[in-house]
């Protein structure tokens, strides 16, 4: 298993208090008591979908 950096607050809360659950990617926070869990999607800006031209 690759180790990824931890992320410094919960997203709902905002707090700092995140410790890591057995799930990859799955965190939980000791003050608002969520669970959550991050997956990194990929590097540079979406781009918009590519319209399709009849011919």
């Amino acid at each position: 298993m690759a180790e990824r950096a931890a992320p410094f607050y919960c997203p709902y809360c905002g707090d700092e208090h995140l410790e890591p659950r057995e799930e990859e990617g799955a965190w939980f926070c000791r003050d608002c008591v969520r669970s959550f869990k991050l997956k990194f999607l990929g590097v540079g800006a979406p781009q918009p979908p590519r319209k399709e031209t009849s011919q």
